[in-house]
C-alpha cells in the first residue's frame, strides 16, 4: 500500500523503455474484413455510419472550440506539474480531404473506393519517429500485388505530425484527439478478396513481428463487389 502511494496517477514512473505503438483501423465492425457491394447501399451504409460517428469528435467546429492551433513539425512539449491540465492540438476532419466525409458523405464506399482511417495507440510520453514524422504505406499482404493499384493518403503524404506528441494521459490531456491517417483505396481489384497490410515507418517503429499483427502494422481484407 505504501508503495502504491508513491505512484503518480498521471504519468508512469519509468518511461525509458516505452514500447512502440500498435495501430487500429476505423471502421471496425465485423472483424478485419471490409466487404460490400457498390450496387447495394445496405451493405456499405453501416461502414459509412461508423465513420461519421467516429469522426464526430473531429468536426472542425468542435476542434476549434476545445483545442488550439499548434506549430507543425515539432513536438508539443508542455511543462508544469503532472497534475496540470494540458492543451491539445487541433486535428480537424477537414484535414482528411476526400476521406473527411464532408464533400463525399459516403467516404467513397458508394463508388467502390473506400476510405479507411488508421490511428496509433496512445502511449503516455511517447515521441514517435525520434524527430521525424512517422509515415504510413500499404501493400498487398499476400497474393497478387496488382490487385492494389492505387492508394491516396491524407493528410499530406500520410504522416502523423510531431505536434500531436507527446500524449500526457487521460487525466490531464482531456481534450486530446488522436491524429489520423486516412487511406483512400481508389483502385482495388473488384470481386476478389484482397488482403492488405498497412504499416508505420519511422525510427524506433517495429512492424515485422510475426507474433503481433497489430504492432506497427495492421492486416485487413477488402472485398468490393460491383
Amino acid at each position: 500500500y505504501v508503495m502504491l502511494l508513491t505512484l503518480s496517477p498521471y504519468t508512469p514512473r519509468f518511461r525509458d523503455r516505452v514500447s512502440p505503438p500498435g495501430v487500429m483501423i476505423r471502421p471496425y465492425l465485423n472483424g478485419f474484413t471490409i466487404a460490400f457491394n457498390v450496387s447495394q447501399p445496405n451493405t456499405w451504409q453501416p461502414y459509412v455510419d461508423s465513420m461519421h460517428h467516429f469522426l464526430a469528435a473531429y468536426d472542425d467546429k468542435v476542434q476549434e472550440e476545445k483545442n488550439i492551433e499548434c506549430v507543425p513539425g515539432q513536438y508539443f512539449i508542455q511543462g508544469g506539474y503532472d497534475s496540470e491540465e494540458k492543451k491539445a492540438c487541433q486535428f480537424k476532419r477537414s484535414l482528411l480531404q476526400n476521406c473527411s466525409g464532408i464533400e463525399d458523405p459516403t467516404f467513397g464506399y458508394s463508388k467502390g473506393q473506400p476510405c479507411i482511417l488508421l490511428k496509433m495507440n496512445r502511449i503516455i510520453g511517447y515521441r514517435p519517429g525520434a524527430g521525424v514524422p512517422v509515415s504510413v504505406d500499404c501493400k498487398v499482404q499476400k497474393g497478387n500485388e496488382t490487385h492494389l493499384r492505387s492508394v491516396d493518403f491524407y493528410p499530406g503524404n500520410g504522416t502523423f505530425d510531431l505536434m500531436y506528441y507527446p500524449y500526457y494521459g487521460k487525466f490531464t490531456h482531456v481534450n486530446y484527439t488522436s491524429p489520423l491517417v486516412a487511406m483512400h483505396f481508389t483502385d482495388v481489384q473488384k470481386n476478389s478478396l484482397v488482403p492488405i497490410q498497412c504499416s508505420l515507418n519511422g525510427k524506433g517503429i517495429i512492424n515485422d513481428l510475426n507474433s503481433d499483427r497489430f504492432l506497427g502494422r495492421i492486416i485487413f481484407t477488402l472485398s468490393i463487389g460491383k
